[in-house]
């Protein structure tokens, strides 16, 4: 029996069972290669941003020269948010240190967001996608109980088709779940390790522009 005998075979909520799957793998592969891609690059621009930054004479010209490495806008709004505010607000209340941690904090955050970004979706599906399928495989089971019932008499041609969608969905939602489950691991840790690389050059950077104040 191939897939699409048994997506003929199945009645309206096992079709629904069976696209919602697909949707979900779908939209898991989408993120899973779009985030290996930015997150393959984010890694090594961070590097040479940070690299490029130390090199500089300036601030400034810092800032000038991180921008033909950070293709992301990861490390050049750590940069530019450290700009005086202006005068006679709340934001330039307080030492130039407390100003520092605060406008960092809040680019770092959103920053962070960025890169964070589809993780939530492959959480989701990693977590409901099994229980997706298992709700195919009791429709199955139930459509099979039902259909020999109605019959009055047990026949394997009468029961494959549902047995046979109700083992196929289970394997579905499996399959749909363990590439999300990995691919959110593997980008935690590849997010952690850009993180602490932010979170360090954030720590450094004020550091030396509220001792240059």
């Amino acid at each position: 029996m191939n897939l699409q005998q048994v997506f003929a075979q199945s009645d309206a909520i096992g079709k629904a069972v069976a696209l919602l799957l697909l949707l979900m793998s779908i939209a898991s592969w989408v993120v899973i290669v779009w985030k290996a891609w930015m997150l393959r690059r984010a890694g090594g621009d961070v590097v040479r941003s940070v690299a490029a930054f130390w090199q500089a004479p300036s601030v400034d010209d810092a800032a000038a020269r991180v921008g033909g490495f950070d293709r992301g806008a990861l490390v050049l709004p750590l940069i530019q948010a450290t700009q005086a505010p202006a005068g006679g607000t709340l934001a330039a209340a307080g030492d130039r240190a407390q100003q520092l941690t605060r406008v960092l904090r809040d680019a770092l955050h959103a920053i962070m967001g960025r890169l964070t970004f589809g993780q939530v979706l492959l959480a989701t599906i990693g977590s409901t996608a099994p229980f997706v399928g298992l709700l195919g495989t009791v429709w199955g089971i139930y459509h099979a109980l039902t259909s020999i019932a109605g019959s009055g008499q047990i026949s394997i041609d009468r029961v494959a088709g549902p047995v046979g969608e109700a083992l196929i969905m289970t394997a579905a939602g499996l399959a749909v779940a363990i590439p999300a489950v990995l691919a959110y691991n593997w980008f935690g840790r590849i997010i952690g390790r850009i993180e602490a690389e932010l979170e360090g050059f954030a720590r450094d950077l004020r550091e030396l522009l509220s001792h240059k104040s």
